[in-house]
């Protein structure tokens, strides 16, 4: 799909479907899939590389992880966050970081708020570069929320995040992310704005919706925020063939006659 498709599925009520990716192998099954968007996200820190937040990994490493899913899926809309202060250096850094990850293969970055970012966002996307936006829970602001807490509970935070909404459409972005809020105040802010909003522990009153491909799957062992429906022990499936390989290997089962070459 493109980006001129986004306000055409609003309109139709076609419900959009994300899901992070940041590898080759995994692209290059969702490039066979039904799903519409892949974010590479900057998730990637805790998924791929081990760390407690998203804000260890920065734009080359994230660039690295573009450039394996573009590969595996040449055809999708990939989504490439921009980390953790790329966009607060200013405008120079930023759009050196944007350019980065566009070359690299990004169909559209994402940023992460929009308070003091208005101008920026709108440089960005004047530039020809589409920008999805990210609201609610942002990781990369976890040590501000004091941990990866629901937010837009009182009613300034509602408030709050409502005008951050039409401000993150005004500066030109194609669509919003909204990350563990109340369901109530996802479809509020979904129904007064003209862009997709695509949720995350938001409901089911938004335009679409994300998950983290490992959790989807089942692949994570430690983390099962409650938003999340495992669609597959993916983990137990992984631990059980590479068990009957282990013995297959230790009963000499393994490589059978016909995985042998003959003298």
């Amino acid at each position: 799909m493109n980006v001129l498709e986004f306000p055409e599925r609003k309109q139709a009520h076609d419900r959009l479907v994300m899901v992070t990716c940041y590898d080759y192998t995994m692209a290059s099954i969702l490039a066979d899939s039904d799903v519409d968007l892949l974010l590479v996200g900057d998730s990637a820190a805790m998924v791929m590389h081990g760390h407690d937040t998203t804000l260890p990994i920065g734009v080359e490493e994230m660039a690295h992880h573009v450039r394996a899913v573009k590969r595996g899926a040449p055809d999708k809309f990939i989504v490439a966050d921009l980390p953790f202060l790329a966009c607060r250096k200013g405008l120079q850094p930023a759009m050196e970081a944007v350019e980065t990850l566009m070359k690299a293969g990004a169909t559209a970055v994402k940023v992460e708020g929009i308070r003091g970012q208005e101008d920026l966002v709108r440089h960005i996307v004047d530039s020809g570069v589409p920008v999805m936006g990210h609201l609610g829970l942002t990781p990369q602001s976890v040590n501000q929320f004091g941990g990866f807490r629901v937010q837009g509970r009182s009613e300034d935070d509602r408030q709050r995040l409502k005008k951050e909404a039409l401000a993150c459409q005004r500066a030109g972005c194609f669509a919003l992310v909204l990350e563990c809020v109340p369901e109530t105040l996802a479809a509020d802010i979904t129904r007064s704005l003209d862009i997709v909003t695509i949720g995350i522990g938001a409901g089911n009153e938004t335009d679409g919706q994300v998950l983290v491909l490992q959790d989807l799957l089942g692949l994570t062992a430690n983390m099962r925020p409650k938003f999340v429906r495992q669609y597959l022990d993916g983990r137990g499936l992984i631990l059980d063939a590479l068990d009957h390989f282990a013995r297959d290997v230790r009963t000499a089962d393994f490589p059978a006659p016909e995985e042998r070459y003959a003298g």
